[in-house]
């Protein structure tokens, strides 16, 4: 099994790509969606005939941090022809920024749920610290966000997920369905656990986690080594 930190190291590279981020975690027993390199847009078709329909390609390039903003995303494709369109859109788009592609990430299309985030920073004073909010808008203009100080004992992981102002939204809202908060506690220990074991790790960023009534899966991932 390759070691994704080795060969970022190896590459120069503290950025983690987001497959590479996605082994890392997913070693560490994290959930999140599995996510595999494709090349060309034939090895895109193999491997998203291999992981079932629908699918999502992303970009794949040390050079492009925001993906969506350059046309390198491409949700819910269905077949094998939609899955070579797609490539070949974020190749034009690629080239137009003058970046280099290594490829892109192919994912099975997860199905909706309510959006979270957890993350991880190093603050120079505490060390790792744990973050947990809602997604979306909640995180990005309300600021909603609770924090620990890695390592999390399981109380902690509680009361993070309580002290949210969006919590009522876990627990469900106008008929929809709640989520599994105890899935999203122990979502949340299992990044602090890896958190706590792997110093030379600088920051996590999942985001989207969508919490569902009966688990939670990180969908995007992001990992930061330290220089």
């Amino acid at each position: 099994m390759t070691d994704p930190i080795a060969a970022a190291r190896a590459a120069g590279r503290t950025l983690l790509t987001e497959v590479e981020s996605k082994q890392l975690l997913e070693q560490a027993g994290i959930p999140v969606v599995s996510a595999r390199l494709a090349a060309s847009a034939d090895e895109a078709s193999r491997i998203a005939d291999e992981t079932g329909y629908p699918v999502v390609l992303k970009v794949v390039s040390a050079e492009i941090s925001h993906k969506s903003d350059i046309g390198g995303v491409e949700l819910n494709l269905a077949d094998a022809a939609a899955v070579r369109a797609a490539y070949a859109r974020i190749e034009a788009a690629v080239a137009k920024t003058g970046a280099k592609l290594e490829g892109v990430s192919v994912q099975r299309m997860a199905a909706p749920g309510v959006e979270v985030i957890v993350g991880m920073t190093t603050d120079h004073q505490f060390g790792p610290v744990l973050m947990f909010g809602l997604g979306g808008v909640m995180v990005e203009v309300l600021k909603d966000v609770a924090f620990r100080v890695v390592p999390l004992e399981p109380r902690d992981a509680s009361l993070m997920v309580r002290e949210v102002k969006g919590y009522p939204v876990l627990e469900g809202v106008r008929g929809r369905a709640g989520a599994d908060v105890a899935a999203l506690e122990a979502f949340i220990l299992k990044v602090s656990d890896f958190a706590a074991t792997h110093p030379e790790v600088a920051e996590i960023d999942l985001n989207p986690v969508f919490a569902y009534p009966d688990g939670a899966i990180g969908v995007d991932a992001r990992v930061v080594l330290a220089s």
